[in-house]
Formats: structure tokens, C-alpha cells, sequence
């Protein structure tokens, strides 16, 4: 299936400091007419699907990603702010680049690569329990790649992707503790491959609409 997509990259005059959320938060309250940027409806509450809008910080450069409808919202506000206040800093806009492409996301014959450009939070209290008890590593990894495979499924039915073959996937992960919503949790780096294509910048697991675990293919540099 191929998916309309516009990554916008903005280009500030120092190196952003602030977290993703904080980008998030900025666009979303600026532009609360669009809910499909903050995910909040009044008398609905929070919108539980994978979001069409996501935000993302990487080397102290912000971006969105905009997907299908979100991706239309992307290019509709794109013009109307000039800078980014972030918590107590502002930071002007000095360029604005925009990537606007039909992506294509669906099941493939061969694998793809891919690696974690920021850490993937795969862990609810459940299954981190179950993982911490777990003491073969082997066993770990199959635990980590059946839920990277429910990630991957999960963004499908978001986004209405008909998922009808399995998924094979193999991983080479490294744990780590980082913070997310003000909590430490684990959160795991490195690189997977799987039959499957997923577009640049997209994102999997918890944390998506902050940037936490984005992917990007590798198989371009093979």
C-alpha cells in the first residue's frame, strides 16, 4: 500500500534542546482546531490509533512526519508559524524543508533492515516483568522480536494495511534505561530486519507520536 506522506524538517538558528514532546506540545497547542496534531477531542478524550502526525527531534533538528490526512494538516500549517517556543526558549525558523512522497508500507518477498534511530520503548509493567524474569537470552530476544511484530501489525490496522502472510523478524537490540514521561524505562537500540517494508521516519511501539522508536531502512547502504 502506498501512503502520502510530507516529513518537514525544521531548520532553527541554534541546536534544539527540548524534547520531542515539548515540539509536540508547541503544535499542538497552537494549532488546537486540528486534533489529529495533539490526539485530544473535548467529550472524546484521547484518540487511540497510530498516529498520523509524529514528532521528532534528532541532533537538535525538529521535524514532523505526516501521514495520509495528517500529512495534508502538515502542509496546510507549515506556513503559518515562524518560530518555536519550547518551554523557555524560542527558537526561530530559519528554513523549512519539505519531503513529499507516496511511501509504501506492506509485506515484501525479501527482508528489509532497518535500525532504531531512537530507542524503541517496547515494554508495558506486563510484559517488563515477564522480561526481566526471563534469564536466557535467547529467550529474550524471541520475546522482544513477537512484539516487534505486534508493533508492526498494530501500525497496519492503524493505518487499514491488510496484513495476510507472517512476519519473520531477527534482531541484534541493546537494552538501555531512558526517560520517558518523566519515568525511567527501558528502551532498546540497535537493528532488525524483517519481510516486511516500512517507510523512512515511521515509528513503532510506545512514545510514537514523540519520535521514540523510529526506524530507517538500511538496505540502500548494503
Amino acid at each position: 500500500m502506498n501512503l502520502n506522506t510530507i516529513y518537514l524538517v525544521l531548520e532553527t538558528e541554534r541546536p534544539v534542546k527540548e524534547s520531542s514532546s515539548k515540539l509536540r506540545g508547541y503544535v499542538g497547542n497552537r494549532f488546537k482546531e486540528y486534533p489529529i496534531l495533539h490526539h485530544h477531542v473535548s467529550d472524546v478524550g484521547y484518540l487511540y490509533t497510530y498516529p498520523r502526525v509524529q514528532y521528532k527531534i534528532f541532533n537538535g533538528m525538529p521535524s514532523i512526519l505526516g501521514i495520509e490526512e495528517g500529512a495534508k494538516v502538515i502542509k496546510d500549517i507549515s506556513g503559518d508559524f515562524s518560530e518555536l517556543v519550547l518551554g523557555k526558549n524560542t527558537y526561530k525558523i530559519r528554513k523549512k524543508t519539505f519531503i513529499e512522497q507516496e511511501s509504501e508500507l506492506g509485506l515484501s518477498r525479501e527482508n528489509y533492515h532497518y535500525r532504531f534511530i531512537t530507542p524503541w520503548l517496547a515494554l508495558n509493567p506486563d510484559n517488563y516483568k515477564k522480561y526481566m524474569e526471563m534469564r536466557d537470552w535467547k529467550e529474550k530476544k524471541g520475546f522482544l522480536n513477537g512484539i516487534l511484530v505486534g508493533n508492526i501489525l498494530s501500525m497496519c490496522k492503524g493505518l487499514g494495511v491488510v496484513v495476510n502472510r507472517r512476519l519473520f523478524v531477527h534482531s541484534h537490540l541493546d537494552a538501555g534505561r531512558v526517560v520517558y514521561k518523566g519515568t525511567e524505562v527501558l528502551g532498546f537500540t540497535g537493528r532488525f530486519k524483517v519481510n516486511f517494508k516500512i517507510p523512512d521516519f515511521f515509528a513503532l511501539g510506545k512514545g510514537v507520536s514523540q519520535g521514540w522508536g523510529t526506524v530507517r531502512n538500511e538496505n540502500r547502504n548494503r
